[in-house]
């Protein structure tokens, strides 16, 4: 049994975990992205092991994947992707899913890529693909009927 799921960070270390991904986003804000990826990277090897026991793993997989996937480094993002997803609340987290749908459309696995998309378009509808190149959505329109 995980004891660690159900347990909260250290205060201290949640504030510094926080402190390093809200300088990242300032950074990833600016286009910044290996500037970000680095204070990202720094909460990430803070977190406690094992790492994929905390839901702050979760949500600092997802900004180091985002800055990686804009960035072009979308290798990097979509290790960080797949394994935020055995994290907490991973699963089924749409941007996570889209992230992840995107790198491997851009890699050219399509089956994969339809999956992932649709979790995410059925997570949180076509709004989240509001932002994203059309391409995205143009290819699950071609697997499915929106």
């Amino acid at each position: 049994m995980d004891v660690n799921m159900s347990a909260e960070l250290d205060v201290v270390l949640d504030e510094k975990l926080k402190e390093y991904c809200r300088f990242g986003d300032m950074l990833a804000e600016q286009g910044s992205y290996e500037k970000a990826m680095a204070q990202y990277n720094s909460a990430w090897r803070s977190v406690p092991e094992p790492k994929n026991n905390w839901e702050a793993s979760t949500w600092i997989l997802a900004a180091i994947a985002d800055a990686c996937f804009l960035s072009g480094y979308k290798g990097s993002g979509r290790d960080a992707l797949q394994y935020a997803m055995t994290c907490p609340n991973g699963i089924g987290n749409p941007f996570l899913h889209l992230r992840l749908g995107q790198v491997y459309l851009d890699e050219g696995q399509e089956n994969s890529a339809a999956d992932e998309l649709m979790r995410a378009y059925m997570g949180a509808g076509p709004e989240i693909f509001a932002n994203e190149s059309s391409h995205y959505l143009n290819f699950l329109k071609t697997r499915a009927k929106l």
